[in-house]
């Protein structure tokens, strides 16, 4: 595992008994993303797939819409006191013609990572226009599909299975397959990594997607699945009220509280199909029954 991981002594205590045992933790360390060699952010995040952290930061910043955009990706030589390579520090140099990003996206502090927004100099470089519509995407999935997602993002998690402590976000086609799985201490970086991978390898817009996350669905989660024209975002957990408007305001499908055939539809609830509904009652139109159901996922 290298330095996704780390060990460390512990003293166990089970029953009233102790013991001391080593112990297999997350490893989080901070990484500064360059641009031109200007620095930008700096992400608390667990090493490990570095350069599709950066790619999906700029994608979902509105500046990357296509690997082309990206002429290089390199770890900064030198980067730590000693002259030493700390592969902490990441340079994307941009293509000929693509414009580097706004002054007003740099951070003033660092990015935790339970926070991709913290630092934001403007609150107005939050609403970032997207290149596509996700609204636009005709898309459906079968419930049963959705339902089974949890259990094939947990199966898939093998660092989570040593330590406890990662976040994870996996890109699924609308059959259930699983195209992509990225984990970290962040949940904004285990998107970002999702994203940047897709983007190197061109299949920006992610139509026809689910975007499943192990934690809760924020506003800025949203805003990246938007960005990379992800149509249907699904977590385990609750969203916050800003990011049910923005998936609202942006004809985004968004699910949470996702757990076996239980789930809350937030927005977006034509996109799922139901294969095992009841029969209509005696009397009930269809239309009437067809509004009902969806009533009922939204509850």
């Amino acid at each position: 595992m290298g330095r996704v991981t780390a060990r460390q002594p512990v003293l166990r205590i089970r029953n009233g008994s102790r013991s001391t045992r080593p112990d297999t933790l997350a490893a989080e360390e901070p990484m500064e993303i360059r641009v031109a060699g200007r620095p930008l952010t700096v992400t608390m995040r667990t090493p490990g797939h570095d350069f599709d952290l950066a790619a999906g930061f700029l994608v979902s910043e509105g500046v990357a819409h296509a690997a082309s955009d990206i002429a290089a990706i390199r770890y900064c030589a030198g980067a730590a006191p000693d002259g030493r390579n700390s592969y902490n520090v990441v340079d994307v140099a941009l293509a000929p013609g693509v414009q580097p990003p706004d002054a007003s996206l740099e951070r003033n502090f660092y990015t935790t990572s339970s926070c991709g927004l913290c630092g934001k100099a403007s609150l107005d470089a939050v609403r970032t226009t997207a290149a596509w519509s996700v609204a636009a995407d005709p898309m459906t999935v079968e419930q049963e599909v959705l339902s089974e997602l949890p259990e094939h993002l947990r199966a898939a998690q093998k660092v989570f299975d040593k330590t406890g402590g990662l976040h994870a976000a996996g890109l699924f086609t609308s059959d259930g397959e699983m195209l992509c799985l990225r984990e970290d201490v962040g949940r904004h970086n285990a998107v970002d990594k999702v994203i940047g991978h897709a983007l190197t390898a061109g299949m920006l817009p992610l139509r026809n997607t689910i975007l499943m996350v192990s934690g809760r669905a924020s506003f800025e989660l949203v805003q990246k699945a938007v960005m990379a024209g992800v149509p249907m975002l699904a977590a385990v957990s609750a969203p916050s009220s800003l990011a049910v408007d923005l998936a609202a305001e942006s004809g985004l499908t968004l699910v949470g509280f996702l757990r076996g055939d239980s789930m809350n539809v937030y927005t977006g609830a034509e996109r799922i199909s139901l294969l095992r509904a009841p029969d209509p009652s005696p009397g009930v139109s269809e239309m009437g029954f067809k509004r009902a159901v969806l009533a009922d996922i939204r509850s």
